[in-house]
Order: C-alpha cells, then structure tokens, then sequence
C-alpha cells in the first residue's frame, strides 16, 4: 500500500535572498537551491531533516506563464508579486502510480505524472517525479505528490553527506505543523483525510473547534476556523532559546516556535 508523509511545504516569494537573510539571523540555516529550466522558477530551501521548506520564486515569467500541467507554477504566476502567501503543502509516496489511480477513482482533476529537475547551486541535476492536483475543496487548494528517486533512509544519509541538510546554529528544529484556515475544520480535515489516508483526530489539543491529521511520525495538519480557506501558518517544535515563542513572518506566512 502506498503511503504518504508530509515532504515539504512552497511558500511564493518575490525575492529568493531575503528569507534567507531573515532566517539566517536568526539561527535558521537557510540558502538558494537552484532553478527548474522547464518551468521558469528558482528556489531557497531550509531543511529540517526530510521535512524542508520551500521559497518559490519566478525567474523567467514568460517561460512560467507558458508552463502546462503545474499548478503551483500557474499559482506563482498568479499570486506573485502582490502577495507573498504559503501555497501549500507537499506529500511525498514511494508509489506515484498508485497515488494517482486513488485520486482519478475520486474523481479529482490530476496533471499526468511530471519529471522534475532542477540544477541545485553547485550545479548538480536532482530529479523527482510528480502530480498536482487542480481545484480546491471549499477554497483550499489541494497539495501535491512527490516521488523522489530514493528511498527516504537513502536520501536522508545524501542529503546529510552533501551537506544540504545540516544543524541549526541556533539548536534544534522541527516541522511540527502546518495550520489551515477554513470555514469548515471537520469536513477539510475529513476529505483529506479521506483523499490521502492521513489519520484524522479533533478537535486537535489545544487548538478550540479543530481537526487535525497525521502527517508523519511526530508531525499535524492542523484544521482551524476561519475565513480564509489557505494554508496560514508552519509550527516549528525547537528546544532552542533564541526561537522558542517567537513568530517570524514572511511576507503573509507565519512561522511559529514552539
């Protein structure tokens, strides 16, 4: 049976250096990733072991407007450079295939499995596969799929030995959570839940009225009330002083310190 973890998250930036100087100063290690030729955008990463997040920014407008099938591109296109917003997040399978015959039996609109590289910034090609999933449920967009080429043990120990996924000089940090506002906590949470087979609980600790999913070993979708209808907010879990009870903001994205 397949399965799905919580890989990463895209957050729309116009300018790539300046999340990464925020999160620099303040003990976040944080830095340019590289570019999607075929798409027309580039990148800045901070990792957190497998989980890891991504700044997304447009490069080549003409190439990303002309971009078929990636609906996080034609989302750049869209939002940027007006507003600065978490886009969603990004579940990773080690069976795209068969991610992709559950989600056409439901009935949602797929892009065909795409081949992505991107050259990182010592020049190196990584390669994934993956499929966006088009339209929203009550406003919120869909994530979408990753398949990388190995398995995740492997690519951890690649990513430590390539020095991409490294300490924080500030101490240690976590993905914990990515927090929804929707209009209706129970029916998202349960439709995820349902789509991509993430254990639902609610209401969620300490969050009045949510519901929450299990993302990955120690990690939640949270889903709260609100009107939004967007992904609002990343929980980071840090034993570090400097971090813990802080809220450092990018652009309309917060990022919360526990």
């Amino acid at each position: 049976m397949a399965v799905l973890k919580w890989d990463h998250l895209v957050h729309y930036v116009n300018d790539l250096d300046q999340p990464v100087k925020f999160f620099v100063e303040h003990g976040l290690t944080a830095f340019r990733g590289g570019s999607h030729k075929d798409w027309g955008t580039y990148n800045a990463l901070s990792y957190f072991g497998l989980t890891y997040l991504e700044f997304l920014g447009i490069e080549n407008l003409e190439l990303a407007r002309r971009t078929k099938h990636n609906v996080v591109v034609r989302d750049a296109v869209t939002v940027l450079p007006e507003h600065e917003v978490l886009s969603r997040v990004v579940l990773r399978t080690d069976d795209i295939v068969a991610i992709e015959g559950k989600l056409k039996a439901a009935g949602l609109a797929l892009s065909p499995i795409i081949d992505g590289r991107r050259l990182d910034n010592q020049g190196r090609i990584i390669e994934w596969r993956m499929m966006t999933i088009d339209g929203d449920f009550q406003g919120l967009v869909y994530p979408f799929i990753i398949q990388w080429s190995q398995a995740d043990e492997e690519r951890l120990d690649s990513l430590n030995a390539a020095g991409i996924n490294q300490p924080h000089p500030a101490g240690k940090v976590d993905m914990a959570g990515a927090v929804f506002r929707v209009s209706e906590p129970a029916a998202a949470a349960n439709h995820w839940s349902e789509l991509f087979g993430l254990p639902v609980s609610g209401p969620a600790d300490g969050l009045d009225g949510s519901y929450s999913l299990k993302a990955g070993d120690q990690q939640t979708f949270n889903f709260v009330q609100g009107t939004e209808n967007q992904f609002s907010r990343v929980i980071l879990r840090t034993d570090s002083p400097q971090l813990k009870g802080q809220t450092l903001t990018v652009g309309e994205g917060e990022y919360v310190f526990e």
